[in-house]
């Protein structure tokens, strides 16, 4: 019998992809290091406090995921992937400072 019970309803894929956490008068840098379709891990590059939903630029992609985060430990958090919307082109205004920070980190 195994020692835990994996309650997740989608496999995780390992990642190692920057990304930019953004949420109101905040930008942080971060690593998906893995993922799901439901889901994802995030390694932050410096502790902060974070609200209970964020935006996730996957910088290479060009994407924002919304993310209701539900844990935290130390410098990483795990959340519930929402919608999932492109950064190249025009955007509509709740991602601008998305589409602003993807910029700033070098997407393109």
């Amino acid at each position: 019998m195994p020692l835990f019970e994996d309650r997740r309803s989608e496999p995780r894929r390992p990642a190692n992809r920057r990304a930019v956490v953004v949420a109101p008068g905040l930008e942080v840098a971060c690593l998906i290091t893995d993922e799901s379709n439901g889901g994802v891990r995030i390694r932050l590059d410096r502790r902060v406090g974070l609200p209970d939903a964020v935006q996730v630029i996957d910088i290479v992609d060009g994407f924002a995921d919304e993310v209701a985060i539900a844990w935290r430990r130390e410098a990483e958090i795990g959340g519930r992937r929402g919608a999932r919307a492109p950064l190249r082109g025009l955007v509509p205004h709740r991602l601008a400072a998305a589409r602003d920070a993807w910029i700033r980190a070098g997407g393109r």
